[in-house]
């Protein structure tokens, strides 16, 4: 063996086979998951398809509701749950995902009971047309508690905005009324709180709450 060849492989180990970077193994759970990203973003758009179609079952244009997309979409959360290697970003995007399913499913259901209790699926449109109890663009007063009827009304205006979903499930959401009503009577001394919808510039709807002095 020549001594100056031996000795010029001890000062430049990076020619030694697996001694440079490029060809040194990644560690086992570096790699990020391969489709992981695609098959969130699919999720995203069946679930947005889902709002749109049963939107199209209250309105009449299905005859039956969109349960097998339903369906996919929860064997699709039950996949991804179990997927490993997922990055903190993907673990957040499905977690929003999941919680803007569960909010649409429960939004649904209650829905298909209270349509079933009519006994036929269109008798809303069949009876004499009845006003609305409460009517959220027009305003709905708050005291010490609020009515489960007008907070629905509230909260499924905030349910259509195109693509989004509130960020709680409904009675959650009747708890924050009566809490943000009992801090603004608090502190400006009135004795109910008016909270209405309101559409902004870009068509989407934002809760408003004023205080209102009268009974």
């Amino acid at each position: 063996m020549d001594p100056k060849r031996s000795l010029h492989s001890l000062q430049n180990p990076a020619k030694r086979p697996g001694a440079d970077g490029g060809n040194t193994p990644t560690p086992p759970g570096r790699r990020p998951s391969p489709g992981l990203g695609e098959a969130i973003d699919q999720l995203g758009r069946d679930i947005q398809k889902l709002r749109i179609e049963f939107e199209r079952f209250f309105n009449g244009a299905l005859p039956f509701p969109p349960e097998e997309l339903r369906n996919r979409v929860q064997t699709q959360l039950r996949t991804l749950r179990n997927t490993s290697g997922a990055t903190p970003v993907d673990s957040f995007r499905l977690g929003d995902m999941e919680a803007r399913f569960n909010t649409y499913n429960e939004l649904f259901n209650r829905r298909i009971r209270d349509q079933e209790e009519g006994r036929h699926p269109h008798a809303a449109r069949t009876a004499a047309p009845e006003a609305r109890r409460y009517d959220p663009e027009k305003g709905i007063l708050v005291g010490d508690s609020v009515d489960p009827e007008a907070a629905e009304s509230l909260y499924q205006g905030l349910a259509k905005n195109p693509g989004e979903a509130p960020r709680f499930d409904l009675d959650s959401f009747q708890t924050y009324l009566v809490k943000q009503a009992a801090a603004i009577r608090a502190k400006t001394g009135c004795v109910q709180v008016q909270f209405r919808l309101a559409a902004d510039e870009d068509g989407k709807f934002k809760l408003k709450a004023r205080p209102v002095q009268g009974g």
